[in-house]
């Protein structure tokens, strides 16, 4: 009996936890990136601890990077203004109000 109910307490530890991570995939587009630009924008996302700095893949003739972030520590919205606050622009989602969710 006590076996049972060990094993249905951890089933409900087990199922019952928050969330700890949500990783996701984002790409930013830099209408004006630079091969020089690679270094202010590694250097202004170095400081969060949910941008996964070992995803990083540039396009440089698309002018984008892509990465993956946790959603739990990080939204999409300040990964862009990180950069752009860096002096490297930033092409942002068009305005979505009136949409579902928003």
């Amino acid at each position: 009996m006590k076996t049972y109910a060990a094993a249905a307490l951890a089933a409900l530890a087990l199922f019952s936890g928050c969330r700890r991570e949500d990783i996701r995939e984002m790409t930013v587009s830099m209408p004006d990136l630079a091969e020089k630009d690679k270094a202010v924008v590694v250097a202004a996302l170095a400081k969060y601890e949910g941008v996964k700095k070992d995803s990083y893949v540039w396009d440089m003739s698309a002018k984008t990077l892509t990465l993956k972030y946790d959603s739990m520590k990080i939204a999409q919205a300040n990964v862009r203004y990180a950069i752009d606050e860096k002096g490297v622009k930033v092409d942002f989602p068009a305005k979505t109000d009136g949409r579902a969710g928003h």
